[in-house]
């Protein structure tokens, strides 16, 4: 299959890119959110998603701090509640309802339950690093970004 090379975004829009990156350096440094749980939804949302250069990526990040058991599980995360403590569970929820909210509306039931564990100012945090990570995926995901991952 031979398949059609495609711009690399963040350097044919430099400023976009820095202003997207901006967003990302923010949440990874001027928020109270632990760094796992950071790189926890910055892989579930690609997941979603179908970003494969994302997915690479964040779990990468995510085995530096997580065990293989629980980043494989991911996906299923809700079915294994024994693996992520009810924060994580619920960041987690939010995520995915956040990322469908196409289809979810972002429900109250969703909004109680995630508003219940996450203080104001960490709820809109996550939000924040849910957007951010879906801006991502519509610019890693039309365009092709590289994995590291070899054959």
């Amino acid at each position: 299959m031979n398949e059609t090379k495609r711009l690399v975004w963040h350097e044919v829009a430099p400023a976009g890119a820095k202003a997207l990156f901006g967003v990302h350096h923010y949440v990874t440094t001027g928020t109270n959110l632990p760094e796992e749980m950071i790189h926890l939804v910055f892989l579930r949302v690609p997941q979603i998603n179908g970003c494969a250069h994302c997915i690479d990526l964040h779990t990468r990040d995510l085995l530096k701090t997580m065990s293989l058991d629980k980043v494989v599980l991911l996906p299923v995360w809700a079915e294994v509640p024994h693996l992520f403590d009810p924060r994580y569970r619920a960041a987690l929820a939010w995520a995915e309802e956040v990322t469908r909210v196409s289809e979810t509306h972002a429900s109250d039931d969703a909004y109680a339950a995630v508003a219940a564990v996450f203080e104001p100012r960490d709820l809109v945090d996550l939000t924040i690093a849910i957007a951010a990570m879906n801006a991502f995926n519509r610019l890693g995901a039309p365009f092709r970004l590289p994995v590291k991952a070899k054959p």
